[in-house]
């Protein structure tokens, strides 16, 4: 498992403490899924003018959103790989933390967890595919203690 974190956010650089705790989410997010293939994933922290070109780009929406999704394998129970890119726009991360009242860590891991749901192909377009996501995301959070 190959987890490669970047940040091109000139006020931000994610200190040991968070990079341990992205490579626990990204791990207990695979461990719900019952995965263990040999994957690589790449996590990147971004500034709000990147992140609004990114969603305009590839999903047509012309605003910054807090974090994006990139899957590159289609089906990770049967092969290993690139898994995908996870890109975290900084500042809305922090000021979502501000607004539902918790660290910007705990905020972090949340949009690290959701986002590996994404390229492991979960979605929450759909009433029920959203209650599947969101049971998938509380159980690795609370193993996480967050």
């Amino acid at each position: 498992m190959d987890i490669y974190i970047d940040s091109r956010v000139a006020e931000f650089s994610p200190d040991s403490e968070l990079e341990d705790m992205i490579n626990n989410a990204v791990q207990e997010s695979l461990k719900e899924d019952n995965l263990s293939g040999d994957f690589e994933i790449s996590i990147s922290f971004v500034e709000e003018d990147e992140i609004k070109e990114l969603n305009a780009d590839y999903r047509g929406i012309d605003s910054v959103t807090d974090v994006l999704s990139f899957p590159l394998i289609e089906d990770p129970s049967i092969e290993d790989g690139l898994l995908g890119d996870i890109v975290i726009c900084y500042k809305r991360a922090i000021e979502q933390s501000i607004e539902y009242g918790h660290s910007s860590k705990r905020e972090i891991i949340y949009l690290v967890v959701h986002s590996m749901f994404h390229l492991l192909g979960y979605d929450h377009m759909v009433d029920e595919d959203k209650r599947e996501m969101r049971s998938k995301e509380k159980s690795v959070l609370k193993r996480l203690g967050v």
